[in-house]
């Protein structure tokens, strides 16, 4: 992921400069939250600190980045100079990937002298935010088919390289089962997946023998993709040629259907493979999925396996964005509030305690002031500290696994794809006397 310090929106670094003129560079607090669900989304999964925390880890100005904005005329040498030393020594407290969380709920707080903890805003929103949506919009995928192989198939549609490769990583975190994407599997350990093109079988005499030279190349991944000219036919084939392909210790494993109705395609296709006695055989579906088309499938009873889940997820289609805020919270040890209309924000450090039913289902939060008594289990932990991440952090695999336990808590209400009830996120009276105080005290 780049890691470059102007990866940033040009008001930071003109407020920096106001701030080193000033000497403001006292101890700040900015809390990362989300203001509104978006409508059908009873919930989200948090996604993103790793790559926030090697952000962080790594912040420095390279002395190309510096002679760059030196000649842009915008800054005096005082902060170029300030820059060029700049690094984050501050604490970051979060949600752990995989937390299932709600409307004004801090998923991350920073701790740091001011320049920094400004500096870094635009960069934390735009990592925390992509991989937030789309593991919450893969977790809806994963709810809604438990039991079936869901594989992330939306590079080539996903918004540029780094959200193809955060894509990846986000829907295995919220449970799907790999990426399409090889280079998810260098940089993330993340299972790949992948059978063949429809112009693999056009650029052969027949599907036949498309379906030969391909076993023959790839013998350990033989799934055919069988809906380039005729469904049933081509499965016809698959069955016709699996006894010389057996001879030749080559098993098919399964077929993939791409176009037209799949339910009824699958139900005869899977007909076809029976009867020929390839019920081993799975069948994979790929070409316009997502929660809503997989709740229709798996209503229906289709005979499919698993399924290629692309352009709908990659670009989160229905809900392309969240109403998401990094404000300050706090500065030079005085609580701050924002009170623009319809942006206001609580002030102070805070925590967010849960509580959950007998049966383990997740019952309510408290958002308050942090380190006030409060029922429930606390969801923000100190992940950074100094400028250092803290040691025993998870591994992907254990935020894949934390992710399925949280899911597993959420209401049956809560999972719907529509008609969402509101779960409740209650602020603390401790929070609404510190707002109270605080508004008392700016008059503006």
């Amino acid at each position: 992921m780049p890691n470059n310090a102007l990866l940033t929106d040009l008001y930071q670094l003109t407020m920096l400069q106001g701030y080193y003129q000033q000497n403001m560079e006292e101890l700040a607090v900015f809390e990362f939250f989300i203001r509104k669900l978006p409508k059908n989304r009873g919930y989200l999964v948090a996604a993103g600190l790793a790559q926030v925390l090697t952000y962080l880890e790594h912040l420095q100005f390279s002395s190309d980045e510096i002679e760059w904005l030196a000649s842009t005329g915008r800054f005096k040498p005082a902060m170029l100079e300030r820059l060029a030393t700049l690094k984050f020594t501050g604490d970051v407290h979060a949600m752990p990937e995989g937390t299932v969380f709600f409307q004004n709920e801090p998923l991350l707080r920073i701790t740091a002298p001011l320049p920094e903890a400004q500096l870094i805003e635009s960069r934390i929103i735009n990592l925390l935010h992509f991989q937030t949506l789309i593991a919450s919009k893969a977790a809806r995928s994963v709810l809604i088919a438990p039991d079936k192989l869901l594989v992330d198939f939306g590079m080539r549609r996903a918004h540029g390289s780094e959200a193809a490769l955060l894509a990846a990583r986000a829907s295995y975190l919220a449970g799907f089962a790999g990426s399409a994407t090889v280079a998810a599997g260098l940089h993330f350990g993340i299972p790949i997946f992948g059978t063949m093109a429809h112009s693999f079988i056009q650029t052969h005499r027949s599907e036949s023998q498309a379906f030969i030279h391909f076993a023959e190349a790839n013998p350990d991944n033989v799934v055919f993709l069988i809906d380039t000219y005729d469904t049933e036919a081509a499965a016809q084939k698959v069955v016709d040629l699996a006894a010389a392909l057996h001879a030749q210790g080559i098993k098919i494993k399964g077929v993939r259907l791409d176009s037209g109705d799949l339910a009824d395609h699958a139900r005869k296709v899977r007909i076809i493979l029976d009867r020929g006695g390839l019920n081993d055989a799975t069948l994979f579906a790929s070409g316009n999925i997502d929660e809503y088309k997989l709740a229709e499938l798996m209503a229906g009873q289709a005979p499919i396996d698993g399924f290629g889940v692309g352009t709908q997820l990659d670009t989160s289609a229905d809900a392309p964005y969240l109403d998401c805020a990094y404000k300050l919270q706090e500065y030079a040890g005085i609580a701050r509030r924002k009170r623009s209309e319809g942006k206001a924000t609580w002030p102070g450090r805070k925590q967010v305690y849960r509580n959950y039913d007998n049966n383990g289902v997740m019952s309510g939060d408290t958002v308050t002031v942090d380190n006030a008594p409060c029922a429930g289990q606390p969801l923000l932990h100190l992940v950074m500290q100094g400028g250092k991440t803290v040691a025993g952090q998870p591994t992907l695999i254990e935020a894949r696994e934390y992710a399925r336990c949280q899911l597993n808590g959420l209401s049956l209400p809560l999972r719907q794809l529509s008609n969402t009830p509101e779960y409740p996120v209650i602020i603390s009276a401790e929070l609404q006397a510190l707002a109270k105080i605080v508004d008392e005290r700016n008059t503006g």
